[in-house]
């Protein structure tokens, strides 16, 4: 892998105003509100790398890969994309710049991301038709109808399904088509939004091999984003864990897995399950409500209240991501304690 940057994020942050409401009777005076969907937010991907974005449900994952996408303006901060500021790049005209081809997204839900009116060639060869070269289009329809059975070997569709409209195809089937059309114009960042979390256990299997080889073959990076650490252990080198809007500890995958240094990732790797009957050694979360989203304290832990370690301190000083190793990064004051 080479060691300069494909994509450097710096202090990336997304708010959402919440509706603004009266406080109690009788003064009537409005309170603006922000919702920290993503807060302070600083990852690195290099050329070929894949790094995993892990977290529950509402932690901020989802909106983290759109505002690097260019699919939604950030509040504050900077994306850096192959030496260039892609942030000033205004998302309405984000999709005529050069870079939208060198990024491009498999969404979660394979039915919903697919046009049903378009069949799978045309679904593949869109991105081409928008975004390729138009000379080269125009003119050869024969290459066009190439490529496009060029990109189906690659995913594993038989070329006899590139007529067939979505509803015609299988779960695993319009998977591949989601795939072939994010490669088709073969881009250095590939961001997978939970692609296999709705197919069969088989299937998943499957889709994720077919995107560990295709990573080999045009030497792409990926973002990957999961719930399943499972799945984010076969295919990532690198593990991001996120919590809040923020990010708590980062590190290489087997570092995470084996030697996690965080609560919130010692309960998430605790949770996955096992065959084994030893007890498991690391921690779990109190069952107590998570903490607001909603204009969150710059002082308080995030995970406050619900971590097994919780101090005075928590509550007084926010930690930041602080080094353990070279490439182990944690944000807790206890991150070198038992539980």
């Amino acid at each position: 892998m080479n060691n300069s940057p494909l994509l450097q994020v710096t202090d990336l942050t997304k708010y959402f105003p919440v509706s603004s409401r009266k406080t109690a009777w009788p003064f009537g005076k409005k309170t603006d509100q922000a919702l920290h969907a993503v807060d302070g937010i600083n990852l690195t991907i290099r050329p070929g790398e894949s790094v995993g974005l892990v977290g529950e449900s509402g932690c901020g994952k989802s909106t983290l890969i759109r505002v690097i996408s260019r699919l939604l303006e950030p509040t504050s901060g900077e994306i850096c994309f192959n030496n260039t500021l892609i942030n000033q790049i205004p998302v309405s005209t984000f999709a005529r710049s050069p870079y939208r081809a060198d990024i491009q997204m498999v969404f979660q839900d394979h039915s919903d991301s697919l046009n049903p009116r378009f069949t799978a060639f045309h679904t593949i060869t869109e991105p081409i038709k928008r975004l390729g070269t138009p000379t080269k289009i125009l003119n050869n329809k024969q290459w066009l109808k190439a490529r496009a059975e060029e990109l189906a070997e690659q995913v594993g569709l038989p070329v006899e399904l590139l007529s067939r409209y979505p509803h015609q195809l299988s779960g695993g089937q319009k998977a591949r088509v989601g795939i072939a059309r994010a490669i088709a114009l073969n881009p250095k960042l590939l961001i997978l939004d939970e692609p296999t979390s709705a197919l069969d256990v088989s299937v998943q299997a499957v889709i994720l091999r077919l995107l560990a080889d295709l990573r080999e073959q045009l030497n792409m990076s990926y973002l990957f984003i999961s719930h399943d650490l499972n799945v984010v252990r076969l295919l990532c080198d690198h593990i991001l864990v996120m919590y809040l809007g923020k990010l708590v500890e980062t590190g290489p995958t087997d570092t995470i897995f084996n030697h996690p240094s965080h609560p919130y990732t010692q309960a998430l790797v605790s949770a996955i399950p096992s065959f084994t009957t030893q007890p498991n050694s690391f921690s779990r979360l109190s069952e107590a409500a998570a903490r607001s989203p909603i204009d969150p304290s710059i002082h308080v832990c995030r995970l406050y209240g619900r971590c097994p370690k919780g101090e005075d301190i928590c509550q007084q000083q926010q930690p930041t991501l602080q080094p353990i190793d070279d490439k182990h990064q944690v944000a807790c004051h206890y991150a070198d304690t038992p539980t």
